[in-house]
């Protein structure tokens, strides 16, 4: 909707200054000419989690692109000003102590439109002593195979002291996964498997890809 590209143009513009000064990202890239910064057609932009203000880092790293953002219910329960931002910003409420999945509608439907969704798919933050990423949920890949949508992950170091580090991978073909001979919930819980391994090789790229420049 028209609404929220204004939106979220708007604040992208005004808060430009703030996110280059706290974050001061630095961006890698599996292969940048099969994916940049520039999104094509409907995605799934999916990535590791370490902090509610990803969502705002998420947003500067595909600037053109409007991200309809899951969201998870806590959020919504912290104060009216945030229930109404989050409104505005076209965010997507996932209630995850319910057998509400109406969510996974709601982002069928944008995905079909065309539109950019954006999933933390560890659907909380991790712990200090856990093991990172945590597993994904399978919602992700379910949504993707049922609307036919690409998926881009996005592994992003988490530094808060310094520079943050960032590599976006290429685009996923999850149908390229999906095995005829396995049920589906089995084709979901590899492909999801697959999926988290994914990210977890973005991370070792990066880590090589920074250690070349430094050589440099």
């Amino acid at each position: 909707m028209i609404i929220y590209w204004l939106i979220n143009s708007f604040i992208k513009l005004t808060g430009w200054i703030a996110y280059a000064l706290y974050f001061r990202a630095k961006v890698f890239y599996e292969d940048r000419k099969v994916q940049g910064r520039r999104i094509k057609g409907k995605a799934i932009v999916i990535s590791n989690h370490h902090a509610v203000i990803d969502f705002a880092l998420m947003m500067y790293l595909f600037p053109f692109r409007v991200l309809r953002c899951q969201v998870a219910e806590i959020l919504y329960q912290k104060n009216i000003f945030m229930t109404f931002l989050l409104k505005i910003l076209g965010c997507i409420k996932v209630d995850r102590y319910s057998h509400d999945f109406s969510f996974m509608e709601k982002t069928a439907k944008i995905l079909r439109r065309k539109g950019v969704v954006q999933v933390f798919p560890e659907a909380r933050i991790p712990l200090r002593n856990e093991q990172k990423p945590l597993p994904f949920k399978v919602s992700v890949v379910s949504t993707a195979l049922e609307t036919d949508t690409k998926i881009i992950p996005v592994y992003n170091d988490g530094r808060r002291k310094g520079r943050c580090r960032v590599i976006i991978g290429k685009p996923v073909n999850v149908r390229e996964w999906y095995d005829e001979k396995k049920t589906e919930k089995e084709n979901l819980a590899i492909i999801t498997d697959k999926l988290r391994e994914k990210v977890v090789l973005l991370k070792n790229e990066l880590q090589t890809k920074e250690e070349m420049q430094n050589r440099k």
